[in-house]
Protein backbone atom coordinates (compact mmCIF):
# COMPACT_ATOMS: atom_id res chain seq x y z
CA UNK A 1 0.00 0.00 0.00
CA UNK A 2 1.88 3.27 -0.82
CA UNK A 3 2.17 6.21 1.73
CA UNK A 4 0.47 9.24 1.65
CA UNK A 5 0.80 12.40 2.19
CA UNK A 6 -1.59 12.29 5.41
CA UNK A 7 0.04 9.15 6.59
CA UNK A 8 3.61 10.63 5.98
CA UNK A 9 2.36 13.48 8.24
CA UNK A 10 0.62 11.50 11.27
CA UNK A 11 3.39 9.21 11.75
CA UNK A 12 5.73 12.45 11.78
CA UNK A 13 3.55 14.01 14.22
CA UNK A 14 3.30 10.59 16.50
CA UNK A 15 6.82 9.96 16.04
CA UNK A 16 8.15 13.66 17.76
CA UNK A 17 5.49 13.69 20.07
CA UNK A 18 6.24 12.86 23.66
CA UNK A 19 2.28 12.00 24.75
CA UNK A 20 -0.06 9.90 23.31
CA UNK A 21 -2.23 11.52 21.03
CA UNK A 22 -6.16 11.28 20.48
CA UNK A 23 -7.44 11.73 16.82
CA UNK A 24 -9.06 15.09 17.32
CA UNK A 25 -5.67 16.58 18.80
CA UNK A 26 -3.72 14.59 15.78
CA UNK A 27 -6.36 16.52 13.39
CA UNK A 28 -6.28 19.68 14.52
CA UNK A 29 -1.92 19.59 14.63
CA UNK A 30 -2.11 19.09 10.94
CA UNK A 31 -3.86 22.37 10.32
CA UNK A 32 -6.37 21.21 8.13
CA UNK A 33 -4.36 18.58 6.05
CA UNK A 34 -6.81 16.20 6.25
CA UNK A 35 -10.10 15.59 7.76
CA UNK A 36 -11.32 12.79 11.16
CA UNK A 37 -11.92 10.32 8.65
CA UNK A 38 -8.79 10.44 6.70
CA UNK A 39 -6.75 10.69 10.20
CA UNK A 40 -9.09 7.06 11.80
CA UNK A 41 -8.45 5.34 8.75
CA UNK A 42 -4.49 6.07 8.58
CA UNK A 43 -4.60 5.37 12.49
CA UNK A 44 -6.25 1.94 11.40
CA UNK A 45 -3.20 1.56 8.75
CA UNK A 46 -0.23 2.37 11.30
CA UNK A 47 -1.65 -0.01 14.04
CA UNK A 48 -2.41 -3.04 11.77
CA UNK A 49 1.59 -1.91 10.38
CA UNK A 50 2.58 -2.55 13.73
CA UNK A 51 3.94 1.17 14.27
CA UNK A 52 1.22 2.69 16.83
CA UNK A 53 -1.03 0.79 19.33
CA UNK A 54 -4.07 2.31 20.77
CA UNK A 55 -5.94 2.60 24.32
CA UNK A 56 -8.91 4.45 26.06
CA UNK A 57 -7.54 6.66 28.59
CA UNK A 58 -9.30 7.26 32.18
CA UNK A 59 -11.57 9.76 30.25
CA UNK A 60 -12.40 7.49 27.78
CA UNK A 61 -10.50 8.98 25.18
CA UNK A 62 -8.92 7.04 22.62
CA UNK A 63 -5.25 7.50 22.17
CA UNK A 64 -2.83 6.44 20.05
CA UNK A 65 1.10 6.17 20.65
CA UNK A 66 4.47 4.94 19.10
CA UNK A 67 5.40 1.36 19.38
CA UNK A 68 8.48 0.64 21.04
CA UNK A 69 8.78 -3.24 21.10
CA UNK A 70 6.03 -5.15 18.55
CA UNK A 71 8.04 -7.62 16.41
CA UNK A 72 8.45 -7.45 12.53
CA UNK A 73 5.32 -9.84 11.92
CA UNK A 74 3.48 -6.66 13.71
CA UNK A 75 2.45 -8.40 16.47
CA UNK A 76 2.07 -5.71 19.55
CA UNK A 77 3.29 -6.33 22.76
CA UNK A 78 1.73 -3.39 24.85
CA UNK A 79 1.17 -5.19 28.40
CA UNK A 80 2.60 -2.04 30.26
CA UNK A 81 1.03 0.64 32.16
CA UNK A 82 -0.13 4.49 30.84
CA UNK A 83 0.02 7.79 32.74
CA UNK A 84 -2.58 10.25 32.46
CA UNK A 85 -1.41 13.48 34.06
CA UNK A 86 -4.89 15.07 35.76
CA UNK A 87 -3.67 18.31 35.71
CA UNK A 88 -1.88 18.72 31.84
CA UNK A 89 -4.05 15.92 30.46
CA UNK A 90 -1.10 14.11 29.07
CA UNK A 91 -1.15 10.72 28.73
CA UNK A 92 2.62 8.80 28.74
CA UNK A 93 3.61 5.34 27.82
CA UNK A 94 5.09 3.76 30.92
CA UNK A 95 7.31 0.57 28.99
CA UNK A 96 8.69 -0.13 32.14
CA UNK A 97 6.17 -0.84 34.09
CA UNK A 98 4.37 -3.99 33.75
CA UNK A 99 0.92 -4.92 35.51
CA UNK A 100 0.65 -7.59 37.51
CA UNK A 101 -2.48 -9.75 37.54
CA UNK A 102 -4.33 -13.27 37.62
CA UNK A 103 -7.51 -14.71 35.92
CA UNK A 104 -9.81 -17.46 37.15
CA UNK A 105 -9.17 -20.17 35.54
CA UNK A 106 -10.59 -20.32 31.58
CA UNK A 107 -10.50 -16.81 31.35
CA UNK A 108 -7.89 -15.48 28.25
CA UNK A 109 -6.89 -12.36 28.12
CA UNK A 110 -6.40 -10.46 25.13
CA UNK A 111 -5.88 -7.17 25.74
CA UNK A 112 -4.48 -4.77 28.81
CA UNK A 113 -5.75 -1.28 29.15
CA UNK A 114 -3.71 -0.47 32.42
CA UNK A 115 -3.96 3.04 33.12
CA UNK A 116 -2.49 5.34 36.21
CA UNK A 117 -3.79 8.47 37.02
CA UNK A 118 -2.40 11.21 39.24
CA UNK A 119 0.33 14.77 38.14
CA UNK A 120 2.98 14.13 35.50
CA UNK A 121 6.43 14.97 36.53
CA UNK A 122 6.50 18.27 34.09
CA UNK A 123 3.05 19.31 36.49
CA UNK A 124 4.83 18.43 39.89
CA UNK A 125 7.43 21.08 39.54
Amino acid sequence: MRNTIAKTEIQKLLNHSDVALSPSEIETQLHGLCNRVTVYRVLERLEKEGFVHKFTNVDGVLKYAVCQDCDTNHIHHHNHAHFNCTKCGDVTCLETVEPKFEVPVNYEVAEINFTLSGICPKCAK
